[in-house]
């Protein structure tokens, strides 16, 4: 009888609860990185993130609760999606207590699970270019708007703790034309799967 191939993904860690993000954005922020996001069973582990406290003009929060960011608002340990340039989706992890709205958004994976869905959806190969960046991840796993608003400790979402400790990088966050000299990007120091090196890798 033949066997069957031995799966390459890596072994995953406890589930996190929500209360994993009931603490400050900064602490939550860092502690993502090399955790296991998948949804629906596809995605991959953490390697690069950005925080957004509600007290920096660079955060959705930073005006107020609105239609779209009321999520934030709320209870940690859930989702925001928000679609960027009118285009792209990204998604992001409500942390701290209620009221305080501030987020996490994920920047980029490495692929572990469900590359044939990744592939697919994105229209490619390279395994690198699969979720390196907050647009193409969200492609990549599925995630749309029916995403938000959603327990993270609940399917179509799962969240696993890392199973080692990965040496961490901080730089300033890309893209933003506001509060852009704050150091509270994330990433895997090294990692082939960022959305753009560090400065200091």
């Amino acid at each position: 009888m033949a066997q069957k191939p031995k799966s390459t993904a890596p072994r995953l860690g406890k589930p996190l609860k929500r209360s994993f993000f009931d603490r400050s954005v900064h602490e939550v922020a860092p502690d993502l990185i090399g955790t296991t996001l998948l949804v629906d069973g596809v995605g991959g582990l953490i390697v690069e993130v950005e925080a957004y406290h509600h007290s920096e003009p660079a955060a959705h929060s930073y005006r107020g609760p609105t239609p779209r960011n009321q999520v934030m608002f709320g209870p940690p340990g859930f989702s925001y999606v928000y679609r960027s340039y009118g285009i792209h989706w990204c998604v992001n992890f409500v942390c701290e207590k209620a009221g305080s709205a501030s987020a996490v958004l994920i920047r980029a994976l490495e692929p572990t699970h469900g590359l044939a869905a990744m592939r697919r959806r994105r229209g490619l190969g390279d395994e690198h270019a699969l979720c390196s960046g907050p647009g193409k991840l969200c492609e990549a796993l599925g995630i749309t708007i029916a995403h938000s608003e959603l327990p993270l400790d609940r399917l179509p979402y799962a969240l696993y703790a890392r199973t080692e400790t990965p040496e961490i990088a901080t730089g300033v966050r890309i893209g933003l034309t506001k509060a852009v000299d704050l150091p509270w990007r994330y990433g895997v120091k090294g990692s082939k799967f960022l959305s753009k090196k560090f400065a200091s890798t």
